[in-house]
Parts: structure tokens; sequence; C-alpha cells
């Protein structure tokens, strides 16, 4: 081969090269560009998760704290006869915002605006705080059966080893007693009092647990459980309540 066309064979195989490394470069570009979009894009979206997120907890935040605020408002009572002019402070006589005549008066007027607040933003932990107040007042209120369904809510929206679906458990083994559903009532309280979770008030389970079995009829088991929150808790604040029931 002669030397000229030895050259412009290496020419053309540069050239080649060249061009190639020019496509491969731009595809390249292409593709390192989708990726920094796709970051960027990607970026925004979870900034946007994000900021969305802030602002939905502080709107449930917001509706918690009006329905707190009915749910920790003063009750003074309404003296029947008083006995000298301002003995009945006026915001009781007149019903003003803030106060109210009676327990059962606060939570019917706060138990709409937990249940809204509950229900507006249900997977936030204000939701999931409002959903436990409203359950303790329905359950205070007498209302059984609706507490334990709002119960079963607030731990399934929170899980059972958080805090608020600790106490739910806790309020909902109660309201189970409390509805005449001593069985179920007792059983959950039982599980309750064989975890291993140490955190748990264990003096205060086996009193309640205590207290289901009395309240089912069931003596002998009820003086048992007594016996043992002593025997386990000698110097728990509910041992002396807890010898006084057994000796019934």
């Amino acid at each position: 081969m002669k030397t000229k066309e030895r050259h412009q064979l290496k020419e053309n195989e540069l050239v080649e090269m060249l061009a190639a490394a020019r496509v491969g470069f731009e595809t390249h570009k292409r593709i390192l560009g989708g990726v920094v979009l796709a970051a960027l894009v990607g970026a925004a979206v979870v900034g946007g998760v994000r900021a969305w997120q802030g602002q939905t907890e502080a709107r449930a935040q917001q509706l918690l704290g009006e329905a707190m605020a009915t749910f920790n408002a003063r009750v003074v009572p309404v003296a029947a006869q008083p006995d000298a002019p301002g003995e009945v402070p006026a915001a009781a006589s007149i019903g003003a915002t803030g106060t109210f005549s009676s327990i059962a008066a606060k939570l019917n007027a706060a138990l709409p605006k937990l249940k809204a607040a509950a229900d507006a933003y249900p997977d936030t932990d204000a939701g999931i705080t409002a959903r436990y107040h409203y359950a303790s007042s329905l359950a205070t209120l007498g209302r059984q059966e609706e507490a334990i369904t709002a119960f079963d809510e607030v731990v399934a929206r929170a899980g059972e080893d958080s805090l608020y679906g600790r106490m739910a458990r806790f309020g909902r083994a109660d309201a189970l007693v409390r509805a005449g559903q001593h069985e179920a009532g007792i059983a959950t309280w039982k599980e309750l009092a064989s975890t291993s979770d140490d955190t748990l008030p264990k003096d205060a389970i086996l009193m309640e647990l205590g207290k289901a079995y009395r309240a089912a009829g069931n003596t002998d088991e009820a003086r048992k459980t007594f016996n043992q929150l002593i025997e386990e808790h000698p110097v728990s604040p509910y041992t002396a309540e807890a010898r006084a029931e057994a000796q019934n």
C-alpha cells in the first residue's frame, strides 16, 4: 500500500473515531441530561410533598387546637340556690364561651369539633390525637359502642405500639366492660397484662383486669388478680385499693 493511501486510511479512521465520539457524547449528554432532569423533578416532587404535608399538618393542628379549646374549657357548675349574690360566676350563669355548667355539656360541645378535626386529616398526628379524645369523650358520656368503634380506628391509624395506640387499647378495654361485653374486655386486659412491654403500667392493667372480673361476676378470678397485683407490685399506688378489693 502506498504511503499516501495509508495516510488517507488513517485520516478516515480518525474521522470515524471522532464522529463516533461525538455521537457517543451526544447520546451520553442526552442520557445525563435526562438523569439530571429526572433528579430535579424528583427533588421538586419530594419538596412539594413535604411542603404539602407541612401545610396539611398545620391545618390539622389548627382544627385540633380549636377543638381542644372546648375540650379543655372550665366547668363551673351553676348553684341551684346561691346563698349570696355573686356566688355563682357570671360566665357560668350565662353560658359564656369557655365555660360550661357540666362535663357532659362541655364534651357534647367538643364532640363535633373533635370529629371534624379527626375526619378532615385522619392520618396526621393532630387527626389521631383528635380521634382519641373524641373516643374518650364518647366513653365518658356513656356512648360505649361508638367509643369502641372510635378507639378501634385510633389503633388502626396510629398502630398498636404508638402512644395513642396503647392508650386507645386501654380505653377500648374499659369501654367493652362498661358496655357489658365483659369477656371481650377481660380478654383485652389479659392480653395487655401478659405482654413483655415494660413500658406499660402493669399494676394499673391488673387493677382494671380485677375490676373487669368483678363486673363479670367472677369473684374468684378478681381476687386472684388483685392478689397478683399486691405480690408483683407491692409499692404500687394501686396496692391499697387492691387489698381492699381482695377482701371483698
